[in-house]
């Protein structure tokens, strides 16, 4: 049974550069067996958090809210695509990330960034790293870092120059030990009930 893995991607911009490694790690999933699909925040377009998931009496939450909340529930995994912006994360990745809590509990999650200059978005993984582990999910400690991201990704997501070369030497590893996590999650899961 293959494993089923949301990737989130949060860039609002006109020009969005990191769809192409979010398209291009959602491929790869596929192409070792993984069921990926793609969450991008923009194309959800959740408002600026006012309450939570879990604050909406059961039935009354936004349909968008209530049907990104079940693909969260039945996700083995999660994979965030996460651009910096200033040193920091990206506003519309984090929005979408706020509207949940105990929907995330119990699951490993790994970090891709990437940034249009060489530090590849480094310190938006840092930033990540803690907001999702408060967040209840296991954080892998395999990362993925890509940049420029202009020059390792064409627009049709195929890896270019020494970056892509490393991109795609990388990927397999990232996917092995995010795959490792997720089988012992599920197996944990079903020998014994969370303790909360």
């Amino acid at each position: 049974m293959s494993n089923r893995i949301l990737v989130f991607y949060g860039s609002y911009r006109s020009d969005r550069a990191g769809i192409r490694l979010a398209n291009y790690v959602v491929g790869h999933l596929r192409q070792q067996g993984d069921d990926a699909e793609l969450i991008d925040a923009k194309a959800i377009n959740l408002p600026i958090i006012d309450r939570m998931y879990k604050e909406y009496s059961k039935g009354q939450a936004p349909q968008a809210l209530e049907q990104l909340a079940q693909k969260i529930k039945a996700a083995d995994g999660f994979i965030f695509v996460a651009g910096e912006y200033n040193w920091g994360v990206q506003p519309g990745l984090k929005n979408l990330t706020d509207h949940f809590l105990e929907e995330w509990f119990w699951r490993p999650a790994a970090i891709v960034s990437y940034s249009a200059g060489r530090v590849s978005g480094a310190r938006a993984a840092t930033a990540w790293h803690g907001t999702l582990s408060e967040m209840g999910m296991v954080v892998i400690s395999s990362t993925i870092a890509v940049g420029p991201i202009g020059q390792t990704l064409s627009a049709d997501s195929l890896p270019t120059g020494d970056g892509g070369r490393a991109l795609d030497q990388s990927f397999p590893r990232f996917a092995d030990d995010l795959t490792w996590w997720v089988e012992a999650s599920k197996a944990q899961r079903q020998r014994k009930q969370p303790p909360y």
